[in-house]
């Protein structure tokens, strides 16, 4: 092991070691609440990846087919695209329309509410759990904060009560606060890179969702002049 990284270790378990029960605290806190935003992080990246393929596959369907029976049966292999759920939310309101003979080809307000209501529930779907990420970013550094206070509180109590002002009084409190403090901004500054990139991520998906949705409103405009 080179020096860096021998220092590093001491650095760490120095600052473990000399951590009491709020400080220790405080780092268990700071772990998992770093490894469940890791787990978010990756759980999320893979469902954005198969979502967005999923779309362009789905779209190149979409725009080459123009016909809503066609494209329902080939939305099954795309299932886990936004666009396929809006699909078959204003393909369903078209299809009652249509069995119901009773509807207006200029007044497609039923299916333009059926698209936005589906909408509205792919972009919950999309953005769950990344408000956690943007709580680990803003949070995390107020408690490893805490952290640092307590450990700089601990020193000064080590001092008070060492019959000489030395440096062995105080390292075990210092080594605490610094832990804590690295400890915070480890776990905040991955969710707030993550929670940027996922909300860049999702104002795409929603304009992708849309403008799909004047799309389907266009087409099943056209679909239901021939019927």
């Amino acid at each position: 092991m080179d020096t860096a990284g021998a220092i590093q270790e001491s650095t760490m378990s120095g600052g473990l070691a000399g951590a009491g029960p709020i400080g220790m605290s405080v780092l268990l806190l700071l772990i998992m609440i770093s490894i469940w935003s890791w787990a978010i992080t990756v759980a999320k990246w893979l469902e954005f990846r198969k979502a967005r393929k999923d779309s362009e596959g789905f779209s190149s369907i979409f725009l080459e087919s123009r016909n809503l029976s066609r494209i329902e049966d080939s939305a099954q292999r795309f299932d886990k695209s936004p666009l396929v759920r809006l699909f078959r939310a204003g393909n369903r309101e078209v299809m009652h329309l249509v069995h119901e003979k009773e509807y207006d080809v200029e007044d497609l307000s039923s299916v333009s509410a059926a698209l936005r209501r589906a909408e509205i529930a792919e972009a919950a779907r999309l953005e769950k759990g990344i408000t956690f990420l943007a709580t680990v970013a803003s949070a995390a550094p107020f408690i490893g904060l805490f952290g640092t206070v307590w450990g700089i509180m601990t020193a000064f109590h080590g001092l008070s009560q060492a019959k000489s002002s030395t440096i062995q009084a105080v390292a075990p409190g210092i080594s605490e606060a610094l832990v804590a403090t690295a400890v915070g901004l480890a776990a905040a500054i991955p969710a707030a890179v993550a929670y940027n990139y996922f909300a860049v991520a999702i104002k795409q998906f929603r304009s992708g969702m849309n403008a799909f949705s004047s799309d389907f409103l266009l087409l099943a405009r056209r679909s239901m002049q021939r019927s």
